[in-house]
């Protein structure tokens, strides 16, 4: 379910108009339009309609949680604790050229979990990582998180011009990159002074 029809659901539950809900938040009715029907796949005021449906944000932006866990003592979802900016793989290859990333300049996207502020967005190209990881699949990336044995981790190969998504292995004080996917021709790729762990994976949205 998209966040548009969590949003529209949700409302409906209130037994909330279009022409209410957009009053209650201070945007337009055919901007809330826009948004339940999908054209606006991320919209910025994700915390101002999570007050007015009277539920998390990661609910309505995630799906985590349930719709009416904002009153309740006991929320089996993670609060949102900071928002990150999507990036592209290119920049995140650099991303210690271009960490001052400032607010406006990059799409942003709320994180669910304890994340410091270089964490960024990147979403998921190809199928290496499937099973666990699907194309479109946002993931976030924390610079500062420490990167152990079977951490999923983003990093930079020198012979590349951008960053890669692969599993962190360390066997025998060798270290490795892991693909997720079995059929994926390079199953291992050795880091012996050629790769450099831009960041540690701490939370990801799953694409709809």
């Amino acid at each position: 379910m998209s966040i548009g029809n969590r949003i529209k659901e949700r409302r409906k539950e209130l037994k909330l108009t279009q022409v209410k809900l957009s009053e209650m938040i201070g945007i337009a009715q055919q901007s809330l339009q826009k948004i339940e029907n999908g054209t606006t796949k991320n919209p910025r005021n994700i915390q101002a309609l999570a007050n007015a449906l009277e539920c998390p944000p990661e609910f309505l932006q995630f799906g985590i949680g349930d719709s009416k866990d904002i009153n309740s003592n006991v929320s089996p979802g993670p609060s949102i604790k900071a928002t990150a900016p999507l990036i592209s793989w290119v920049q995140a290859g650099a991303w210690s050229e271009i960490s001052e990333i400032k607010a406006y300049d990059a799409e942003r996207y709320m994180c669910p979990v304890n994340c410091s502020d270089l964490t960024f967005v990147l979403k998921v190209q190809g199928v290496s990582m499937e099973p666990k990881f699907h194309e479109g699949d946002l993931i976030f990336v924390d610079p500062e998180a420490e990167c152990i044995h079977g951490s999923y981790v983003v990093a930079r190969l020198d012979d590349d011009n951008q960053a890669t998504f692969k599993q962190l292995i360390i066997e025998s004080g060798h270290k490795f990159l892991k693909a997720a996917n079995p059929n994926w021709p390079e199953q291992l790729i050795p880091i012996n002074g050629n790769c450099t762990l831009v960041g540690k994976v701490i939370f990801t949205g799953k694409s709809l």
